[in-house]
């Protein structure tokens, strides 16, 4: 096949004709701000976000690479840090980084915790770190990419890590736990006073992620909603990741790292002297860091203030305790386990939940797919709390459609099935070309609306041989960054 390769331009382009074609492309992209979508946007309003553009424009060019020519990064960032370590209720001796978000701080919290090890446990020859399975992939990538092994764990039925599986997962050549405030699937927060204190049994670490939390889970617990302790108050717990980008409402590109001993962040920091550059030494994994981002974030903390951020907090839990209340008053719905945030899933008894996400996103919203069970993902955050009264009334319309279609949940099931059993007859490669010219429009049809997606995730769900998935998004992730 002829790629569709794209030159450089020979000449310059008028900005008006590049603002146009630049829009004109946006407009293919879903509306986030109608309150439809759940998730990857973190909006705290028009005129806050005027505000923070203001301040992100001051730094737009300046580079946070070197903190001696922009001293006024360092301070933003070291006083960001401070701030965040004080809502985590670090003790005096704590330190830590920005960095661009929760899989570089879920790294380098590994990469740390392997490189004390081998100071501390030179007998660790194979590293491993225990991960539950509803913890995030970021930890999988960066064990990936350390040579580090996965020991995998469980979750019990309430979808929290099960503590006996953790325990007898612990060997000799154990070197860190994970455990997440909340976990990205459910919305629960792991028994983290536990799984620190085995850690501390057993002198290894235990790294919170509570990327999804972190400017979450203090506001709430202020306001009296029941949160159990996830955070540096439980002896063991020996670094906490926490994105400032979720519901700390920054521009992407701003998460922290936060270490209880100052003395543990020092393996995390890489150092080269004998480059003929110079001595080159950088705190996180990037070498060049916008600092645009990280100014915002500290202007939006400075604007909001521990009042403003209670009352996106309140309002947002208010529409999200609203609409998983709803939720399981519809026949047949029910949300899984019970989450402490305002992040949750439901799934159905009755009827093919995705082809309710279908019928859904036929309606203008967008709810993510979940498997191990089959289930609908919501994030709901500030611009999610016009919407949700229109929510559980379109839910219901949709629940209603499948349920009295139920040929469409048989002709599901029947795809699902030929599926299966051609990928057990056919060559590998022979059915990913099937697959793969379904799975390329799972993600986008017609107008700003998910295509019709629920054969394609049930194929995937319902695989045996895991492999066999992998292939298929390896597939499809190749043919979607390629012109």
């Amino acid at each position: 096949m002829k790629k569709n390769n794209k030159k450089f331009p020979s000449s310059g382009t008028g900005s008006d004709n590049i603002l146009s074609a630049i829009k004109k492309r946006k407009s293919k992209d879903i509306k986030w701000d109608s309150g439809k979508m759940f998730g990857f946007v973190y909006h705290p309003g028009d005129e806050i976000s005027q505000f923070i553009e203001q301040v992100y424009n001051l730094y737009f060019y300046e580079n946070a690479l070197n903190p001696s020519l922009f001293p006024s990064i360092r301070e933003f960032e070291n006083e960001i840090v401070s701030m965040t370590a004080s809502l985590l209720n670090a003790g005096d001796d704590f330190a830590g980084n920005i960095t661009s978000g929760g899989t570089e701080s879920i790294f380098l919290a590994i990469k740390t915790a392997r490189d004390i090890s081998r100071q501390n446990k030179p007998h660790i020859k194979n590293p491993e770190i225990i991960v539950p399975v509803t913890a995030h992939p970021a930890f999988n990538k960066a064990a990936h990419y350390l040579g580090i092994k996965v020991i995998p764990v469980l979750a019990g039925e309430d979808k929290r890590v099960d503590l006996d599986a953790l325990k007898n997962a612990i060997s000799s050549s154990t070197i860190l736990i994970a455990c997440s405030a909340p976990t990205f699937p459910h919305g629960v927060v792991d028994p983290v006073d536990k799984i620190a204190q085995l850690a501390l049994e057993h002198n290894i670490f235990c790294h919170v992620d509570a990327c999804l939390g972190g400017f979450m889970l203090p506001f709430i617990e202020k306001m009296d909603f029941p949160v159990p302790l996830y955070d540096f108050r439980i002896p063991g717990v020996t670094s906490i990741s926490a994105d400032a980008h979720k519901y700390g409402y920054a521009p992407k590109g701003v998460s922290i790292i936060i270490y209880r001993d100052s003395k543990i962040r020092k393996q995390q920091f890489f150092v080269h002297t004998d480059w003929p550059g110079g001595i080159f030494g950088t705190p996180c994994f990037q070498g060049t860091r916008s600092a645009a981002s990280v100014v915002s974030f500290w202007a939006l903390v400075h604007l909001l203030g521990m009042k403003g951020y209670l009352e996106l907090a309140g309002k947002t839990m208010e529409a999200a305790k609203f609409i998983m209340k709803n939720i399981n008053r519809i026949p047949g719905l029910k949300i899984i386990s019970n989450p402490e945030m305002s992040v949750f899933a439901f799934t159905s008894d009755h009827n093919d939940i995705y082809l309710i996400a279908d019928e859904m996103a036929s309606r203008g919203w967008h709810l993510d797919r979940q498997q191990f069970p089959e289930s609908l993902h919501m994030t709901i955050t500030h611009s999610n709390t016009v919407q949700a009264e229109p929510f559980i009334k379109d839910l219901l319309k949709s629940v209603n459609k499948v349920r009295k279609s139920g040929f469409h949940k048989v002709s599901s099931s029947i795809k699902v099935s030929s599926a299966q059993i051609l990928s057990r007859i056919l060559p590998s490669e022979t059915f990913r070309k099937i697959t793969r010219s379904g799975a390329s429009g799972i993600h986008t049809s017609g107008k700003n609306k998910p295509s019709k997606s629920a054969v394609i995730y049930g194929i995937a769900a319902s695989f045996e041989n895991r492999k066999d998935v992998r292939l298929m998004i390896l597939d499809l992730l190749d043919q979607m960054y390629r012109l």
